[in-house]
């Protein structure tokens, strides 16, 4: 097993980022102002929400919209979604010539339903042919800006139709920087354990870096995983919904430091306003202050407060209302420490069968597939 050192930064390409630290890509969370806030907290590479190709080829409103950068945000990094070469390299032209990009992740580990039952996330690596043509095309396209590109995935389907390291042997022979393997399959969604070996496995198959994904929810976490499977760096997802300041951990840990962040409601009341502040500097106060409400219960999760104030404030239309009801907060109550390497965000069961369009087992190439890719309705799926 290759290890690395707790110091060591990450390199894709022509980016190095310092820290070995992505933010996972969130629908509905990983705006410009969450990339803000994680990135006032600490160091490391912060990923936009996904965006489809065609979508962005085209000119959808909606893709448009979602593909908005803080003016503080020095690295541009995106996900993007694909299934189809031509509309991938096209967009990846765009992102690096339009958008001053500097970093294309590629989703291939989406497990939603309306995305696998088109072929596209975690369906699209069971057909290694179109794989290996939607990473050529996008890796091309981003070579002319010397822009790296990498790719996510998942283990496979399910544990019968395993693709992972098939994936890491293509991405390596297509020329992509890195590959982020989520431990978990399209089968597993969010439910159970990440399995960490099969991330080692891959690390022990491929020579480009290789990022772990899954079951990061304390900064230990990622310096566990470093040490046990040997990961380039690590990806965080749902550990840091409600605790933006988990990058500041992260940070210190990478760096050596003592990682001892655990903030009072005082100081996390702090990080809401923050955090709903500058969702209202980039959309408005109010559409901001509802972008907010989503986020109340993540941050309140084991603190005390009263349900008839958590429904008050996943309500909130303005940032005078949120500042009145933080003020009914017990500001001296400490951290709930039993929250502490607990899951956070979505989980749920298993799905009972991973929904693919028809006939999608029957070859494992895919390259004559015409698969159809719509621009809106994926988008930040």
């Amino acid at each position: 097993m290759r290890t690395m050192s707790a110091s060591s930064a990450l390199t894709l390409g022509s980016l190095t980022v310092e820290t070995p630290v992505v933010l996972a890509p969130m629908a509905g969370i990983t705006n410009a102002a969450y990339r803000r806030l994680c990135a006032e907290q600490g160091a490391g590479l912060y990923v936009c929400e996904m965006i489809t190709s065609r979508g962005l080829v085209e000119g959808d409103e909606t893709t448009q919209k979602m593909l908005v950068f803080d003016e503080l945000e020095s690295v541009r990094s995106v996900q993007l979604y694909g299934t189809d070469p031509v509309y991938v390299g096209k967009a990846v032209e765009i992102l690096c010539a339009d958008h001053g990009v500097a970093h294309v992740d590629l989703n291939f580990g989406c497990p939603v339903p309306k995305v696998t039952r088109k072929g596209g996330g975690g369906a699209l690596p069971w057909k290694r042919g179109l794989l290996a043509d939607i990473l050529t095309a996008a890796v091309g396209a981003a070579a002319a800006y010397d822009v790296p590109v990498t790719m996510k995935t998942r283990k496979g389907l399910d544990d019968d139709h395993l693709t992972f390291l098939d994936a890491g042997r293509i991405a390596q022979e297509t020329g992509a920087a890195a590959i982020a393997l989520h431990g978990r399959t399209v089968e597993q969604a969010y439910s159970g354990q990440a399995d960490w070996d099969a991330i080692g496995e891959l690390v022990e198959a491929v020579e480009i870096p290789v990022l772990g994904n899954g079951d990061i929810w304390e900064a230990a976490d990622a310096l566990r995983m470093v040490e046990e499977t040997g990961v380039a760096g690590v990806v965080v997802g749902r550990g840091c919904l409600g605790r933006p300041w988990l990058f500041r951990d992260l940070a210190a840990a990478f760096a050596g430091d003592a990682v001892a962040t655990l903030p009072d409601l005082g100081e996390v009341t702090r990080m809401m306003r923050r955090h709903a502040e500058l969702l209202s500097e980039h959309m408005g106060e109010e559409r901001g202050c509802k972008e907010f409400r989503k986020h109340v219960t993540w941050y309140l999760k084991g603190f005390p407060a009263g349900g008839e104030l958590r429904k008050a404030l996943a309500l909130i239309d303005s940032l005078a209302t949120l500042d009145v009801l933080l003020a009914e907060l017990d500001h001296s109550a400490p951290f709930p420490t039993a929250e502490l390497g607990t899951p956070r965000g979505r989980q749920g069961a298993p799905r009972k069968r991973v929904v693919l369009p028809d006939g999608w087992l029957d070859d494992t190439d895919g390259r004559d597939l015409h698969v159809r890719e719509d621009a809106a309705e994926v988008t930040g799926g």
